[in-house]
């Protein structure tokens, strides 16, 4: 009867020790998302330097990340489209990969096909050095047009969990796959110096707004962390558009 109760006082520790952990890890989530949040807030202090029309002076404006680029190969959408969702995103992440091929294609064909979005790429290499090569490889891509095909390629094949493997190779190899027309110059671009500082830029953009994970996507100076179902990509779109309107 003592070893029972001994046992079940014994569980009874465990459960309790499982529930204080959990509730310290959403805790820590919470705070580092509230975090992160505060610094997309402080950054529109920085991104523009006058007050715009309508701000009263000494409060900051919603971060406004938006390059409105015309004919950037890094972005899909109209230039003047009345709402920009900025991407941070990684090529080896598995949760990247998920939200390219599950739920970019249903924004693309709700908000972006109808002229209320555009999409603009960041790279935010931050898992390791194929991380950094696969991003210079997406730009070289991009200097023959072929950005999004690239994209698509590597996130179609990217694994459900894990790291994709993304070698200087197999990079060659999905290049040839989307018919990058000049394969030469594409190798010879995995090694420039412009392209690896482009994408450098984008990474101190990305983690001196306290970016650290992907992907995360900011609009206005809402960001959403994480490969989110379309749901709530819907629900900040569409706050974003009722305010333009």
């Amino acid at each position: 009867m003592a070893a029972k109760k001994m046992a079940a006082k014994k569980t009874r520790n465990v459960v309790l020790a499982l529930v204080l952990c959990a509730v310290l890890v959403l805790a820590v989530i919470f705070v580092g998302e509230m975090a992160r949040q505060d610094r997309l807030d402080d950054a529109g202090a920085q991104l523009t330097a006058q007050p715009g029309p309508g701000t009263a002076e000494g409060t900051a404006p919603p971060v406004d990340l938006a390059r409105r680029i015309a004919d950037d190969p890094l972005a899909v959408g109209a230039v003047d489209a009345p709402v920009v969702m900025v991407e941070y995103s990684d090529y080896t992440c598995p949760y990247c990969g998920a939200y390219a091929r599950k739920t970019q294609p249903e924004i693309v064909k709700k908000y972006v096909d109808s002229g209320q979005l555009r999409i603009e790429w960041r790279d935010l290499p931050v898992i390791g050095e194929q991380s950094v090569s696969a991003a210079v490889a997406g730009r070289a891509a991009g200097e023959q047009g072929l950005f999004w095909e690239f994209n698509d390629a590597v996130y179609t094949a990217a694994p459900e969990r894990g790291k994709a493997d993304l070698s200087e190779a197999v990079l060659v190899k999905f290049a040839e796959q989307v018919g990058v027309p000049d394969m030469d110059k594409f190798k010879a671009d995995l090694q420039s110096q412009e392209l690896l500082e482009r994408v450098h830029t984008d990474m101190r953009q990305g983690t001196g707004l306290g970016l650290n994970s992907t992907p995360t996507f900011v609009i206005n100076n809402q960001a959403i962390p994480g490969a989110q179902p379309m749901e709530v990509f819907s629900q900040v779109i569409d706050e974003a558009l009722a305010q333009v309107k």
